[in-house]
């Protein structure tokens, strides 16, 4: 196995990990990641980078993993945990019929760093203007959410097929709109990340099954133990962040970001593959 690209997979899997949970789009540091490191070819590029985000799902039922147990365990009886168990369920069917109808046009039209960037630079926007808004209280824990505030936050999670918007972005700051506090909105965008990033992952696993081989096994294993690593450390740094800090530190590192990769891009210091 070529050390080299396993460096390249531990590099990438970092990178999902640390940014799966952040409203600073995943997606979108993989895509200019894996262009500014050649990584794998484009089909099997797209498979690992969805492949991965399972680590960082796990990362969540790990650190959830009581929470999710007695909510399991009390799915069939009336109360919070099966109201919780719903909105779950609710707020992941639009994103995943849109996904099915639309990812494959997406990709083909946006799946580029300089569309990337440009969402960088709107989604930091948007965080600004949210955080800058009156932001009312009306829901203090998950337990709280109604299913309408589920139903809400899943169509947010839909603007998250764009890529760079990222989807813990549009759900954490979709829930603030909505009367969300952070640490609710928060822990609602980490449970609706476990159907999603699980159905995904093993949606294209499936799909692109033909293009993987028994010599991807380490590649593939580097990046996902990885993401599992720094998407738990991750999880646990935001959590203590929201407890005392405002999401503004990251729409400033949103809109730096993404305005030096389109001066890099139009100065023509890196040759981005747009």
């Amino acid at each position: 196995m070529d050390p080299i690209l396993l460096f390249h997979s531990l590099i990438m899997g970092l990178i999902e990990g640390i940014t799966e949970f952040l409203p600073i789009s995943s997606t979108g540091h993989l895509i200019l990641a894996g262009d500014l490191l050649n990584f794998l070819d484009k089909e099997k590029r797209d498979v690992y980078e969805i492949f991965i985000q399972l680590g960082a799902m796990l990362a969540v039922v790990w650190e959830y993993r009581r929470k999710i147990a007695s909510t399991l365990a009390g799915a069939g009886r009336a109360g919070k945990e099966r109201n919780l168990l719903l909105g779950i369920s609710i707020a992941f069917i639009p994103a995943a019929i849109l996904g099915k109808l639309f990812s494959e046009s997406i990709k083909a039209a946006l799946f580029n760093p300089v569309c990337v960037a440009t969402a960088f630079i709107v989604g930091g926007l948007i965080i600004l203007w949210a955080e800058k808004r009156q932001h009312a209280v009306r829901v203090e824990t998950v337990d709280q959410l109604s299913l309408r505030d589920a139903l809400k936050v899943g169509l947010c999670q839909c603007l998250a097929l764009i890529p760079g918007t990222s989807r813990s972005g549009a759900t954490i700051i979709g829930g603030l709109f909505f009367g969300l506090s952070r640490k609710a909105a928060t822990e609602f965008s980490f449970f609706l990340g476990i159907p999603t990033l699980g159905a995904a992952s093993l949606y294209s696993l499936y799909k692109h099954r033909a293009a993987l081989s028994a010599d991807d096994i380490g590649v593939f294993a580097v990046g996902f133990i990885a993401s599992f690593v720094f998407a738990f450390l991750a999880i646990r740094a935001l959590l203590r962040f929201i407890a005392s800090h405002s999401f503004i530190a990251f729409a400033w590192y949103r809109i730096g970001f993404g305005l030096l990769v389109l001066g890099s891009w139009w100065s023509g210091l890196v040759d981005w593959s747009a």
